[in-house]
């Protein structure tokens, strides 16, 4: 008993003291150590970025998405477009190594044009991410998605869409060199190859240019009638593809699988219209929010440019006239751009 009371006083004693001392910690906050190393390290920095083209969702929503994240930091941007011109972009990559920016982010026209270059901007001290389209050479980060896996779920669902019909699909390619377009046929030979019953009666390259799709599609309208299912390799593309469907009367007959950034305008919407009906969103602001990410780590680690290598591959969503009229679906650039 003795002891129990001695320990009770003890206890209360303690947090007499507690109660004495917590006023004046309170009074005295402690630094965080890290972050002011980390604002240094990105205050004046410059990110390069090079995309195929500028003024379309993907490329306008990565760059105000990655600008809006580090700008406030002091980040600079350099931007150089070479407008689908895959020479110029080679140039401008060039010229870039000689200007020594921290950060280069690359949007590759295919797998092998700017793999050297990427490379050598690495040796130089870069960093260097690539978005969406990667080339040969795995530079510090990739991020984008996972083409493969945009074959096989847009295959499966015109398979899915087929059952009971004709079984003749289309394919309408994007670049055949460029790595999007490589890797999402794989996905679709993936599937196909479990489905003998489906005869792919056309599989073209419309090298992502809308009036090549519309085009293809017109053609194999004309030979096919009867056509089941169209699996699109970019909704940009593909709304060729989808006005060469409509022009036949046969939207809502023949499943037009597609993928993309998300853009409201140019996925909800078309999803919504019945131009597509399946449009796989690789959601341009989180891929733009990973790179920034991976920029601010990057240029915080202090590790050499070129010795880590990682991927950050997106979650995808399917945006189909179910989720066509949510919030969460799609996102507006305009939104971004604020």
């Amino acid at each position: 008993m003795k002891y129990a009371v001695r320990t009770a006083k003890v206890i209360a004693a303690a947090l007499g003291l507690a109660a004495i001392a917590a006023p004046a910690l309170a009074q005295q906050g402690l630094d965080e150590p890290f972050q002011k190393p980390f604002k240094e390290s990105l205050a004046g920095k410059t990110v390069a970025y090079v995309p195929v083209a500028m003024n379309f969702d993907l490329t306008e929503g990565w760059y105000a998405g990655m600008k809006k994240e580090l700008e406030p930091f002091g980040v600079k941007f350099e931007i150089r477009d070479p407008n689908w011109n895959t020479n110029a972009g080679a140039q401008a990559v060039t010229s870039l190594i000689s200007e020594k920016p921290a950060v280069m982010v690359i949007h590759n026209p295919d797998v092998q044009t700017y793999a050297k270059l990427l490379q050598r901007a690495e040796n130089e001290g870069i960093y260097v991410i690539q978005i969406n389209m990667g080339s040969a050479y795995r530079s510090s980060a990739f991020v984008g998605a996972n083409w493969i896996e945009i074959g096989e779920k847009d295959t499966e669902a015109v398979v899915k869409a087929c059952q009971g019909k004709s079984n003749k699909i289309a394919v309408v390619q994007g670049a055949l060199s460029a790595a999007a377009s490589a890797y999402t046929l794989k996905g679709v030979e993936n599937v196909l190859a479990k489905h003998p019953e489906i005869k792919v009666v056309s599989s073209q390259a419309a090298d992502w240019d809308a009036a090549k799709a519309k085009a293809i599609t017109q053609t194999v309208l004309k030979q096919n009638p009867d056509l089941c299912g169209i699996v699109g390799f970019w909704d940009g593309m593909d709304i060729g593809t989808a006005a060469a469907v409509k022009e036949a009367g046969l939207t809502g007959k023949v499943f037009v699988a597609t993928s993309g950034g998300g853009e409201r305008k140019g996925a909800c919407e078309l999803v919504k219209s019945g131009a597509f009906d399946l449009n796989l969103s690789y959601d341009v602001p989180t891929q733009a929010a990973q790179m920034a990410g991976t920029i601010k780590w990057l240029l915080s680690s202090g590790a050499k440019a070129g010795s880590i290598k990682g991927s950050e591959y997106t979650t995808l969503i399917p945006i189909t006239k179910e989720n066509a009229d949510s919030q969460t679906a799609c996102w507006n650039l305009s939104d971004l751009k604020k």
